[in-house]
């Protein structure tokens, strides 16, 4: 029932009943006519059930109690039932009974008084059953909430672990982040001073450009005069043997010509030391570019180095950003899973009767059960007793089984070894009398 009512139970039902719920094994007669034994045990029984009375409590008094009577021993008896009674009484009283429990129904019963608190407190046990029955999916379901709230705990502790770590992280490469921070602008701003020296010396390099290509001009001139003069030498030369006055007047330009050819060697003189000096100067601003040159390499080397560290920088700077984001994440994480713990808790505090009521309800089931192990041990022990006893008379006539098993292989085994003997003796004796044999035959 889901509701606790008052009907009256039949004799049959309240038999089915306590055998259904193993309490115990009556027949109808037990109930027409009640005796103060049985009444006791079957309410002794009933309260057991409901976990109301445990079997060790049973004859107990207190001391104080005890202080007030001369002779103790000789109530133990009726201490039992003075307990038995107040028992019963608190459990009728709790009911709502409306017929009142009273001390001649544990030592006079009647049939009709009997069944009716009989009926009463079965039906409690069956509205309780119920109950229980209905609460059972509540407790598991309690169970399973607990085992979530537990992992939840468990994922909200694991993740403040790796705030911690992400956050100390941070604060470790903090320092490194703003040393790189501070080296690649200092870089920057040598890459651009060498940025300004590099484009001084392009103007430079093309200034001297420029003036050597003017000396290679001026160069080219003075040979092509030196090559003129050379020919006109040749020509003044063939001139010589025809005429003495052509030869005069040749001198004599030829002369001219000297004059003008050496002024021109002199010239070619000054303009090859113009250009010994500006190869010297080219020379020198040759070694100042290679020595630039190698400065820009290592500058460039840094350069890659610094671009190198400064995509560290900013791979660091956005793993911070991702971290910063991470833990906003988690912290809304965090949030959520505080409002669910919390949530859960309300939960639980809302299920902790509905808890302790399933407790009750196991403790009364481990009670029961622990009375059906106790006799199943001590008929388990009697069995094993006497299957020790079998053991044991099997164990003698096994080790009798073996004595002759080993006897007759000891027999055997002599026999096999006689035979062996007997079978080389004639093989003995036929290799002697077959030469015999032989010559009879012929």
């Amino acid at each position: 029932m889901s509701k606790f009512e008052y009907p009256m139970l039949s004799r049959t039902d309240m038999i089915s009943i306590l055998a259904e719920s193993q309490i115990a094994a009556i027949i109808e007669t037990d109930l027409k006519n009640p005796t103060p034994d049985f009444v006791a045990d079957i309410y002794t029984r009933l309260l057991v059930y409901l976990d109301l009375l445990h079997e060790e409590d049973e004859g107990q008094v207190e001391f104080a109690a005890l202080e007030q009577l001369e002779n103790p021993h000789y109530h133990v008896g009726s201490a039992r039932v003075m307990n038995l009674y107040i028992k019963v009484k608190e459990v009728i009283t709790m009911l709502q009974c409306p017929a009142d429990f009273t001390l001649r129904d544990l030592l006079k019963p009647q049939g009709d008084r009997t069944q009716f608190f009989l009926s009463a407190i079965l039906n409690f046990c069956l509205h309780k059953d119920s109950k229980m029955n209905e609460l059972r999916p509540i407790g598991e379901e309690l169970t399973l909430l607990d085992e979530q709230r537990r992992d939840l705990e468990d994922k909200i502790s694991q993740l403040n672990a790796e705030i911690a770590e992400y956050n100390d992280a941070r604060d470790r490469e903090l320092p490194l982040a703003q040393e790189v921070d501070g080296k690649v602008k200092e870089l920057r701003q040598k890459i651009a001073d060498l940025n300004n020296h590099q484009m001084s010396l392009r103007a430079s390099y093309r200034k001297l450009k420029e003036r050597s290509s003017e000396m290679d001009g001026e160069i080219s001139r003075a040979e092509f005069d030196l090559v003129q003069s050379v020919q006109e030498n040749a020509n003044l030369r063939s001139k010589i043997v025809q005429s003495p006055d052509k030869l005069q007047r040749a001198l004599e330009e030829k002369k001219s010509v000297r004059e003008e050819a050496r002024n021109a060697e002199r010239l070619a003189m000054q303009s090859f030391e113009a250009k010994t000096a500006v190869l010297e100067v080219y020379t020198k601003a040759l070694k100042k570019m290679s020595k630039h040159f190698d400065q820009m390499q290592a500058i460039h080397e840094q350069v890659n180095s610094a671009k190198s560290i400064e995509k560290d920088y900013k791979a660091l700077k956005a793993k911070l950003s991702d971290d910063g984001l991470m833990d906003k994440s988690l912290d809304a994480k965090l949030v959520e899973l505080q409002m669910k713990a919390q949530q859960l808790n309300e939960l639980k505090k809302l299920l902790e009767k509905e808890r302790d009521m399933k407790c009750e309800e196991a403790t009364k089931e481990y009670n029961t059960i622990k009375s059906e192990v106790e006799s199943k041990r001590h008929d388990l022990e009697a069995r094993q007793r006497r299957v020790e006893a079998v053991l044991s008379e099997v164990d003698a006539i096994t080790s009798k089984t073996n004595m002759v098993n080993e006897s007759g292989a000891a027999k055997v085994q002599k026999l096999v070894s006689k035979r062996e003997e007997i079978a080389e003796q004639f093989q003995k004796y036929k290799n002697s009398i077959e030469p015999l044999l032989q010559c009879a035959n012929s």
